[in-house]
């Protein structure tokens, strides 16, 4: 006798369509079953959005901008230096930062599913984990770059890093001129997250 493909044979498919709705029918079945706690998950996405969000990464490269040493450590093993301030942990692991300069533009993405530096830049954007920018951002890095408003100069080279589980990515953006003299707060507000990922650049003062 062939299968019955029912519905009652697979129980995902009485999960709703909507990703959203998916993902509360999930955490519905994980609380009911004593598995999680809804305040703690709550409390760990408040925490990646609003509390770490990419404040981290921006400390991290308004201190590069200010201090020479720090960059230079940072740039040859950021593992340690990322340790020593805190930054480290689950989906943190494995960091190499790469600096972009005036020779060449740096942007990160992962080509199989969403790899992405948390402590660092928080809760990943929709469009990082997109089959879209996965694939394009390989094939033709320029014109993904001017999508979100980025146009170098012909002679300014782009690399496109694969960020994976065993290696994780963050750009160090060129610092905008005029803003040597401006301390490590007030260059903090210059650093977008997309600046950090290569997607965008450093605001100008």
């Amino acid at each position: 006798m062939p299968h019955d493909h029912s519905d009652h044979d697979h129980p995902h498919s009485l999960l709703p369509s909507d990703p959203a709705l998916r993902v509360k029918a999930l955490e519905t079945i994980l609380t009911q079953k004593g598995l999680i706690d809804p305040a703690a998950l709550d409390e760990i996405i408040d925490t990646y959005e609003n509390k770490i969000g990419p404040k981290n990464g921006a400390n991290v490269v308004a201190r590069a901008w200010s201090d020479p040493d720090f960059k230079a450590a940072l740039l040859d093993d950021a593992d340690p230096v990322l340790a020593e301030l805190g930054y480290y942990g689950r989906q943190g692991e494995h960091m190499v930062v790469v600096e972009n300069t005036e020779a060449v533009h740096n942007m990160v993405v992962c080509t199989l599913c969403s790899c992405y530096p948390w402590p660092l830049l928080g809760i990943p954007p929709g469009w990082y984990k997109s089959d879209a920018y996965r694939s394009r951002a390989v094939r033709e890095p320029r014109k993904v770059l001017a999508e979100f408003g980025v146009t170098l100069p012909e002679e300014q080279a782009v690399r496109v890093w694969d960020s994976t589980a065993e290696v994780r990515y963050l750009v160090l953006p060129q610092q905008p001129d005029g803003t040597e003299g401006m301390d490590q707060a007030a260059l903090m507000e210059l650093v977008t997250r997309d600046s950090m990922i290569g997607c965008g650049l450093a605001v100008s003062p």
